[in-house]
Formats: C-alpha cells, sequence, structure tokens
C-alpha cells in the first residue's frame, strides 16, 4: 500500500495544485470581471445575425462550407500527429498509407481551391 500511495502522490498533488490554481482564477474572474457587457459584446458575432432571430431565416451555404472545411483539415492534423510520433518505428507500409491519406486530402484542397469556395467575397 505504501508503493501505491508513493507512485501515485506526484499525480495528487499535481491535481490537488490545479484544482486549487483552477478555483483561484474563476473565483478572480468573477469578482473583478464586469458585470453589465456593452451592446457591442451582445452583438452578433462570427455567423452574421443575431442568435435569438427565426429559426427559419435564409443563412448563406459558405459558413457551413467554411466548417466543413475546417472538420476535415482539422482531422487531418489529427492523424498526423500520432504518425509522426511513431515515424522512425513504422514500416514502409504505414508511410506509404499515409502518403495516399495525405494525397487524397490533397486533391481535395486543389479541387476546392479551383471551384473557388476558399474565397469570400
Amino acid at each position: 500500500m505504501e508503493d501505491l500511495l508513493r507512485e501515485y502522490l506526484p499525480i495528487l498533488i499535481f491535481l490537488a495544485i490545479a484544482i486549487v490554481f483552477g478555483l483561484i482564477f474563476v473565483i478572480a474572474a468573477w469578482l473583478v470581471a464586469p458585470s453589465d457587457p456593452d451592446p457591442e459584446k451582445l452583438s452578433a458575432y462570427e455567423c452574421g445575425f443575431n442568435a435569438f432571430d427565426d429559426a427559419r431565416m435564409k443563412f448563406d451555404i459558405r459558413f457551413y462550407l467554411v466548417s466543413i472545411l475546417f472538420i476535415i483539415f482539422d482531422l487531418e492534423i489529427a492523424f498526423l500527429f500520432p504518425w509522426a510520433v511513431v515515424f522512425g518505428e513504422m514500416s514502409m507500409a504505414a508511410f506509404w498509407s499515409m502518403m495516399a491519406f495525405l494525397a487524397v486530402l490533397t486533391v481535395g484542397f486543389a479541387y476546392e481551391w479551383k471551384k473557388g469556395a476558399l474565397e469570400w467575397e
């Protein structure tokens, strides 16, 4: 039991420090932050329309296209990080399968670029 405590004690100390710092920052932000935001902060931000309008209003499809493209390339990065970590230990088949994956994504990116999906008026 003593060996188990000795192994996990640094983790418990780190967890306790993280919780204490988190609580300190949350309480400090609650105490220091202004309580009445200005109208600019409450205005429409990314999507360009008020958040509490009619749900059936016309909406530009480019917002959806940009978000889908972001998700695709974000997933590409999520697959590249573990691959890069084990790069020296992998086989040639793993290397070429990642090259095929990147080639498909590059062709898709070139297609989107050629079609003008990345242009914003």
